[in-house]
């Protein structure tokens, strides 16, 4: 079934929009942003480090706008919008789990300056969603 079942279309498209957005937000950053957005991406993903942060913004700019997209796009089938969005947020939450001070001591539960990561575990949990439901729908037809 290429066109996505019609109870996906409420998770896809709000969590689509937020995401075009957050990419969009980016589109025009400034040297000073793109070094902050670089330089925390970078203190959890040392590989990120070759990039510049000008391009490491840019790259992710678009990223996050094509996933957005993607999640918005009803004919992009909803297994792989999911496994797209569980990608993109398990990078998100990898970053919630990996940099100090985001999380309680001895605690998965986020710290105030770690809410606004934490709180991207929803995304994980739609993508995954989509996926299971997809191949559990796929192999009951």
């Amino acid at each position: 079934m290429w066109w996505p079942r019609w109870s996906h279309l409420p998770a896809r498209i709000t969590t689509g929009a937020f995401i075009f957005n957050s990419g969009y937000s980016k589109r025009g950053a400034d040297e000073e942003t793109a070094g902050q957005l670089h330089g925390f991406a970078a203190g959890t993903y040392p590989q990120l480090k070759k990039l510049p942060p000008s391009k490491f913004v840019r790259l992710l700019s678009t990223g996050e706008m094509a996933l957005g997209a993607a999640l918005m796009v009803p004919v992009v089938p909803s297994v792989l919008a999911g496994a797209s969005l569980a990608v993109f947020s398990a990078g998100l939450v990898g970053l919630y789990l990996k940099t100090p001070g985001m999380r309680m001591e001895n605690s998965l539960r986020p710290t105030q300056e770690g809410l606004s990561l934490a709180k991207d575990v929803w995304m994980l949990g739609i993508g995954a969603s989509l996926v299971l439901d997809d191949l559990v729908e796929r192999r009951r037809g």
